[in-house]
């Protein structure tokens, strides 16, 4: 993967930060160097090492859920809302 000025717009864009055009030049390089140290982990044959950390034979203890009628949560999580109408959030619009 080659980084270059198309990809640091894109991630100035993604993470909604302002790249000034003088830290551009040494943005791309640090980038670079990332993904090379990266791209050498592809060629560590790790096939005949077993996983000494792993999350799928790890469980996750439930709960059961339970429906109730009660509404003084709801009423109370709501009361405490910056802006509400009709028993609904009221957010600031993030899609452009």
């Amino acid at each position: 993967m080659t980084i270059d000025d198309k990809a640091i717009q894109k991630l100035a864009k993604l993470s909604s930060l302002n790249i000034e055009d003088s830290k551009k030049e040494h943005l791309k390089e640090e980038l670079a160097q990332i993904v090379s140290f990266v791209d050498n982990l592809n060629e560590v044959d790790v096939s005949g090492i077993d996983a000494t950390f792993t999350t799928i034979d790890a469980s996750q203890p439930l709960r059961e859920d339970i429906v109730t009628n009660d509404d003084t949560f709801s009423k109370h999580v709501i009361s405490h809302a910056p802006k509400v109408m009709d028993n609904y959030f009221i957010v600031p619009p993030i899609i452009e």
